[in-house]
């Protein structure tokens, strides 16, 4: 298994360092089936390439009751084993290898400096400089790094930027424990950020010279991923979600949690026109909250990295098409602010799948996406 850094800082340049007899099969080179394992679903996403170009030959989604997997921890392997052997069957598809990815408290993820030495030296001085950045045991967890392209400030100081990640290597067990148990072979292991990332490479090739903020909104955890010029930023995971709309619904309304799980999901809900104390003020109140956070984020960003000025922020996850977020989002920010289309440059003519699902869910596929862009080998 190997933990891995987007393959689109530059393909085929990244370090593996923890591979297993995974890896290192005589495996044809092939696309991997994206497999986004969350907190209240399951995504799969299928791709095939030609030439350079990707289609779309599966897209699937299950869900998972809320008791599944909380706040990121697998409360029942077996129903979460047996959703995604369900989700595979569904859609028909018949290749085992999956990439599949983490986030939330179980990863690190920190821009470090270091001196110039050389690559061999690398990965022992990575490891002491992970030890005065990382909340867990060394010993516990799995790293792996990128040395990004030098900025002008850089070069003037002479250090190398590198990108650092640290996953818990108990959660890396558990994720991969998961899948096997559900008959597939996991090749890679990726991060969140990163995954979407990959998404915004493919679909946006005309924005990767912006300094573009990747929101990425689940139900329980927030990815903010500022990159340009397809290098990584800044990173930063926030404990808020989906399910913090579902719990003020609940809370407000007093809805049963399947009933606000609906309303949450509709155009209008029950108590949408009643004013004061409204559907609609219950969701302004939590988009408020997670505009907050992503715009404090960026604050913070602006504040520690000298000259780079935000050019745009993309929305993905189950989240963005929340009534108003986007729009209070934009008005937080004064930049331009959209939802991602993972899709954008992806031809879906060629798949089964309903236009109208495809169309409502599209957001949710962010990171199946950027997983399902990996490839053997990777």
């Amino acid at each position: 298994m190997s933990l891995s850094l987007p393959q689109l800082f530059k393909p085929g340049s990244f370090k593996h360092l923890f591979e297993t007899d995974l890896m290192s099969m005589l495996t044809p080179r092939r696309q991997l089936v994206g497999l986004d394992i969350g907190s209240s679903t399951i995504k799969l996403v299928q791709l095939k390439e030609s030439k350079g170009r990707f289609s779309l030959q599966n897209f699937g989604v299950k869900a998972l009751e809320p008791e599944v997997i909380v706040d990121g921890t697998v409360m029942d392997e077996g129903r979460v084993v047996s959703a995604i052997q369900e989700l595979f069957a569904e859609n028909g598809v018949k290749n085992k290898q999956v990439a599949i990815s983490i986030s939330g408290h179980a990863v690190i993820i920190k821009k470090i400096s270091l001196p110039p030495m050389p690559d061999e030296e690398l990965p022992g001085q990575v490891k002491l400089a992970a030890e005065q950045y990382i909340p867990f045991d060394i010993n516990e967890v799995n790293i792996d790094f990128h040395v990004l392209p030098a900025d002008s400030s850089e070069e003037e100081q002479g250090d190398m930027s590198v990108i650092l990640v640290a996953a818990k290597r108990d959660k890396i067990n558990e994720l991969t424990e998961l899948v096997k148990g559900a008959g597939l072979i996991p090749m890679v292991m990726d991060v969140d950020a990163f995954a979407i990332e990959n998404m915004h490479a493919i679909n946006y090739p005309m924005a990767q010279d912006e300094a573009t903020a990747l929101v990425n909104i689940g139900a329980s955890v927030m990815n903010v991923n500022i990159i340009r010029g397809g290098a990584s930023l800044f990173t930063r995971d926030i404990p808020l979600g989906g399910n913090r709309y579902t719990e003020a619904i609940q809370r407000e309304m007093g809805m049963s949690y399947e009933e606000a799980e609906e309303s949450k999901k509709k155009k209008r809900g029950r108590g949408e026109e009643s004013g004061s104390g409204s559907l609609s003020d219950v969701v302004n109140g939590v988009n408020a909250e997670v505009a907050s956070e992503i715009a404090r984020t960026v604050d913070y960003f602006r504040t520690s990295t000298a000259n780079v000025e935000l050019d745009r922020v993309l929305v993905c996850g189950g989240v963005a098409n929340a009534r108003g977020l986007i729009q209070q989002l934009a008005d937080r920010m004064q930049i331009p602010v959209d939802m991602a289309d993972p899709f954008g440059e992806i031809d879906v003519t060629r798949s089964d799948v309903d236009p109208d699902m495809l169309a409502e869910l599209a957001p949710s596929a962010a990171v199946g996406v950027g997983l399902a862009l990996r490839a053997v080998g990777d």
